[in-house]
This record gives C-alpha cells, structure tokens and sequence, in this order.
C-alpha cells in the first residue's frame, strides 16, 4: 500500500506544481475559454489544466517504473496508457487553442484509443460466465468504443469548478480499493497491480488539480483534462478486467462475477447518465448530439437554487454513493452491501433536499432562502 501512496502523492505534487507554470503558459498565449451563454463563469478563464495532469501522470508513472516493487507490473501496457493519455491530452490543447469541430475531435478520441489498445490495452474476456471476445478485430473495437465513450461522458459532466476532477477522483478511490483487494486474493504472492498503479497515479492528479480547480477556479482542465481523466479511468477497467478471476473470492468477501463491470459503471454512472440524457435531448429537438446546451444535472442544479459550491459538493455526494456500496461488494457479503446502498442512497436524497433552499423553506418553516449567485455565476438565461 505504500508503494502505491508514494505513486499518488507524486501525481498530486507534480501537478499541484505544473498548474501555476501551465496557467502562466495559458495566459501567455490566449488560451481562455470565453464566455458563453451556457457557461456559469462570467471573466475568462485560463485552460489547458490537462498538461499539468499529464505531466503528474506521466511522472508518477514514470518514477513507478523505477520502483523495484513496481518496475515489473510497469509492461508495454502501462507506456501504452501514458501514450493514449498524451494524445488526448495534445488533441485537447489543440482544441482548445482552435477550437476543432466535433468530427475532428471524435477522430482523435479514436485514434487515442485506438494507439492505447494496439499496445495492448485491450478488452479480451468479460468476467461473466467467462465470455470471451470472438476476435481480435472486435476487441480492439469494442475496447476503442468503451474509451471514447468514457472520454465523452467525463467530457459532458465537466460542467462546473471542480465537478469533473472531484466526482473522477471519488470513483477513483472506490476503484482503488476494489482492485488492491481484489490482487490481494488472487495474487498473495506479489500485491503489485498495473490497474492499481494507473488508479493511483489518477487520484493523485485529482488531488493536485483539484485545489486549483475548486471553485472559484484559477484555471479549467479544458478538453485536454476531462478526457485524459475518461481515458485514464476507462484504462484501468479494462486493464483489470479479465485479467483477475473475482471467483477466487471465498467466504463474506465473495465478489460477485459481474463486479469488474457493475464497479465502472458505478463510477462513472453521473457521467453516463449525463450524457445519454443530453444526446437523447438534444436528437429530439433535431440538434447534434454535441450541440451544448444548459441542460445538464449541474445547470438544473443551479437552477434548482444551489451555488455553484454546494451544487458540486451534492454531485460528489451522489458520486460516493454509487461508487462505495459497488466497491464494497469487494469487502462484504451483497445483503449488507444492499442495506448500505439504500442508506447512502437515502442519506443522499436529504443532503441534496437540504442543499435546495426552496425545500429547506418548506421544511423549515418558511427560514430558508435562496442563495445569491456568486460574482462567476449566472442566472438561467
């Protein structure tokens, strides 16, 4: 476990570091994110927050490899995600700097999938009845298209300060858990893990952006951080995913089969939602699916009345209440997991109706009130 918290806090101090260089670099060339009529801050930005994430990914990484723990679990596939997360992270500066369109920047999600997987980040089996990929043509498919959907679904949710880097580094840590415990079991021998040292390197970028990041924001991670983190987070799904036999469980820790997919989707379950819902949204009105709009759950927060802080604070809520109760089926027996899940899912329901003044007036006789919006917020147009 130590080895792996000397991984993390690498990432977290390299870039918390690179953030002031990266923002001077940022104001230096113009590369602010305007504002717009669907965004809630009001003065422009600074962006390319992701190059300092990849610095600190690429760096943790980089030092693991040296790490006679580590260095052996350090293969082809673990330079291949540091590979993919450098073409996403240039294919967001540039697309921040000029502004690509959607075909265009699809084509490189593709083509940093693509890269990641012909190095070996592939899905090859799925932990359910032991099904297998019937080729190797489709798995480089299927593999491509779980990337780019976990890209564009971060992407989507990236929305407010601090939003993305928070509810990412949640899910992160849940995952962390789940995979550390689960190479425990299956390979007492040895707890060196790829998934795990890929997983802690990415919750140490959160931590170290995430300072910067909270609102109010010093500078935007921009699309070359929100899909670094998709892919990043899809990357070590797939680089556990039929590579450890969660049968091997006995005992009050049986993991059920389907855990090392039921446990991404729980991490990454606001994103997702998030985006189908505005794809579904925005087809039925006759638009793209990448035509931007105020619709997303953190603009209904905002509308709902929450600030900008406490509309991020309930999205981190409900994050940890999806992902935990999934990464405890790793530790407990699914009866209690369940009674847990109803609790935190409960527990959530009142954070979220508490944080909504115009329930907190009702409830508390008539002494709530509404939030002012900050001096970076905005009213619904």
């Amino acid at each position: 476990m130590k080895v792996y918290l000397l991984v993390m806090l690498i990432a977290a101090a390299v870039t918390y570091i690179a953030v002031p260089v990266v923002r001077h670099v940022a104001l230096v060339s113009n590369a602010l994110t305007p504002v717009r009529a669907r965004d809630v801050h009001s003065v422009p930005i600074p962006r390319l927050g992701g190059v300092a994430m990849f610095v600190g990914f690429a760096t943790a990484i980089t030092v693991a490899s040296r790490v006679p723990y580590l260095e052996a679990s350090i293969d082809d596939s673990g330079w291949a995600v540091v590979i993919g997360a450098g073409i996403v992270c240039l294919l967001g500066v540039v697309d921040d700097l000029w502004d690509l369109d959607w075909m265009t920047k699809l084509a490189g999600q593709v083509l940093a999938a693509g890269v990641m997987a012909w190095q070996g980040v592939q899905l090859i089996t799925f932990p359910i009845g032991g099904l297998t990929i019937g080729s190797s043509r489709l798995s480089l498919v299927s593999t491509v298209l779980v990337v780019v959907v976990a890209m564009n679904a971060v992407n989507f949710v990236d929305g407010l300060d601090g939003l993305a880097a928070g509810i990412i580094g949640i899910g992160a840590v849940a995952f962390f858990a789940y995979v550390y415990v689960l190479t425990r079991a299956t390979s007492p021998q040895s707890y060196t893990s790829l998934a795990a040292t890929v997983v802690a390197a990415l919750i140490g970028v959160c931590l170290g952006f995430l300072p910067h990041n909270f609102h109010p924001a010093t500078i935007f991670m921009g699309d070359s951080g929100s899909m670094q983190l998709g892919l990043l987070s899809a990357a070590g799904t797939i680089i556990v995913t039929g590579q450890v036999d969660p049968a091997t469980f006995e005992g009050t820790t049986a993991v059920p089969v389907f855990l090392p997919v039921l446990l991404p989707l729980a991490v990454l379950l606001l994103p997702l939602t998030d985006m189908v819902m505005a794809v579904v949204r925005r087809t039925r009105a006759g638009h793209s699916p990448f035509h931007p709009d105020r619709m997303h759950m953190h603009h209904r927060l905002l509308a709902a009345g929450h600030s900008h802080r406490r509309a991020v604070l309930v999205m981190y809520v409900w994050a940890a209440a999806f992902s935990f109760p999934a990464a405890a089926l790793a530790f407990l027996p699914w009866q209690r997991v369940a009674v847990g899940a109803i609790v935190a899912a409960l527990a959530a329901l009142l954070v979220t109706a508490d944080l909504m003044p115009g329930v907190r007036h009702v409830l508390r006789g008539g002494r709530g009130r509404r939030s002012a919006p900050t001096h970076r917020e905005k009213e619904e147009p």
